[in-house]
């Protein structure tokens, strides 16, 4: 192949580019780099660029270990094998002898037929995978727990977007109505607003910026954040505490949004963990008033987010938006039980969170604190 440069113009074998016009178009180096690599292709289509990516056979790292002991380079091994020489060299360092650095057939194959058997693929989506994940969404999961949990437990898995659009397919043309297991039910999540804020001032509230930094470090138990989710009119409530690190959740049912049942009800929720808690974060409702008489009651610290900053008690509203998976909007919680509330309790706390790398708050509790979870002290 030639390449010619006169007068403002370029020829590269048979095709000629004048570099005025390439200017008003593409630049002159990327037109040259277009007509190399079509020559290439089209001219010499035996060249490595078309090389089928094939793993290599035990038979052929044999062969690589004979011609290493006879002193020949890797440059001679890869056209012995009619492979690119980047494949000898990636054979060489992955399945060498970790010890001495010698390459030995038998080790690497050992080696390369170890990484197959551990790492996860992709599977088809047929009717029986179908059924399995038709069985963890009616449970509630999430695709990207039902994902998680496949990918880490069965090896063979689909990816979550997959599984969204297989929901979809359902609601437009099925009849399992997969998506009212879904957290939002496919609706989009709209931004709390200002319409009945309800805010006032509470006395000795205690700022956010005053709370220490290891709770944004997300190390240990004990950490909790705590809101209210409302019900119907404005009426009855659910009292929500959640531990920023687990993901535990206590949920309680109240008769309002006033300071006095809600204090009673969140010292009696956090009772049995007392010795494990050390902060609390709220937001400024007037229903956290009495802050004071839990501070004292549990010997702990109450701090408060700034107002309208609902990202600062972040893991308080995504736990929010999982309860309402199970109480939507509208709901009227004078018509709910304690057991309706426990069960859903248990249910959150028994799920695989995605950022515990599918762990559920349970075992997370476990772990951190080398306790068991008693579901009994935790609903007391």
């Amino acid at each position: 192949m030639q390449l010619i440069r006169t007068r403002g113009k370029v020829r590269i074998g048979k095709n000629i580019y004048s570099e005025q016009k390439e200017k008003g178009n593409l630049s002159l180096s990327f037109a040259l780099w277009r007509s190399c690599f079509y020559l290439c292709i089209l001219k010499f289509p035996n060249n490595q660029l078309l090389m089928k990516k094939k793993h290599l056979t035990e038979g052929q790292r044999y062969e690589i270990f004979a011609l290493l002991q006879s002193g020949k380079s890797q440059k001679d091994i890869a056209g012995q094998l009619k492979v690119n020489k980047s494949t000898i060299s990636r054979e060489i360092s992955r399945n060498s002898d970790g010890r001495n650095k010698s390459y030995k057939a038998d080790l690497a194959h050992r080696k390369y037929m170890k990484r197959i058997k551990g790492r996860t693929h992709f599977h088809k989506f047929d009717l029986s995978l179908q059924l399995m994940v038709d069985i963890f969404l009616k449970a509630d999961f999430s695709p990207e727990q039902i994902n998680g949990f496949l990918k880490t437990n069965l090896r063979e898995y689909v990816s979550h977007e997959t599984i969204y659009q297989y929901i979809w397919k359902d609601k437009r043309t099925g009849d399992k109505l997969l998506f009212q297991h879904l957290r939002r039910k496919g609706r989009h999540y709209a931004k709390r607003g200002s319409k009945t804020n309800g805010r006032g001032f509470i006395k000795n509230r205690v700022d956010i910026d005053q709370r220490p930094s290891i709770v944004d470090e997300k190390v240990r138990f004990g950490d909790l954040e705590i809101d209210t989710v409302i019900g119907r009119n404005h009426k009855g409530a659910l009292l929500t505490i959640n531990d920023r690190v687990t993901g535990l959740v206590w949920i309680r049912r109240l008769s309002g949004k006033e300071a006095g049942p809600l204090t009673k009800a969140a010292v009696d929720a956090l009772m049995p963990v007392k010795d494990l808690i050390h902060t609390i974060t709220a937001d400024n409702g007037k229903e956290f008033s009495f802050h004071e008489k839990i501070a004292e009651k549990l010997d702990i610290l109450i701090y408060f987010a700034k107002p309208y900053h609902s990202w600062e008690r972040g893991a308080n509203e995504n736990t929010n938006g999982l309860i309402r998976q199970y109480f939507p909007k509208g709901t009227d919680f004078g018509d709910i039980t304690h057991e309706q509330v426990m069960r859903v309790q248990n249910i959150l706390n028994a799920r695989p969170r995605k950022r515990l790398g599918y762990m559920t708050p349970i075992e997370k509790f476990k772990q951190l604190t080398n306790l068991e979870y008693n579901a009994v002290a935790l609903s007391a």
